[in-house]
């Protein structure tokens, strides 16, 4: 004597694990977002570089300064002189000593890539200590 008792509900069990696969889809979406977004945040800025808010290092007593003026020539200290000279008039203003800081000075107008070429030649000729000199100006509002 065999009875069934029918409740009338479904046949299905209760699952108690959580599906992950729409999580899941859902952070490959953001993935995505994030990977085309990503380069999207990086914008080109106009910037002002000659002045600066910071404050005025100590000064030696005989600073060389190295001055790119806006026709591109260079001047080492009051001596003007060619690109192919640079190394011979530093070690002269320094005496030889590579460890000498050097105090870069440019016209606001000079071209980055000019600027550069400068530094290069400084590296080129050993001399790694550089200081860029701007002019010291007030706290913007």
């Amino acid at each position: 004597m065999a009875t069934r008792l029918d409740h009338g509900g479904d046949d299905f069990d209760e699952l108690h694990e959580i599906n992950v696969t729409p999580f899941i889809d859902v952070m490959l979406v953001l993935l995505i977002i994030f990977m085309v977004a990503a380069p999207l945040a990086t914008v080109d800025v106009k910037v002002d570089l000659p002045t600066s808010t910071a404050q005025p290092a100590a000064r030696p007593d005989h600073p060389l300064y190295l001055t790119v003026a806006a026709d591109k020539t260079l001047t080492v200290g009051d001596r003007p002189v060619a690109s192919a000279d640079l190394a011979a008039a530093l070690d002269a203003g320094t005496g030889g000593d590579r460890e000498t800081r050097i105090f870069l000075r440019a016209d606001k107008n000079v071209a980055y890539g000019t600027l550069m070429e400068v530094m290069d030649g400084l590296r080129g000729a050993g001399y790694l200590k550089v200081a860029l000199v701007g002019l010291e100006s007030g706290p913007r509002p």
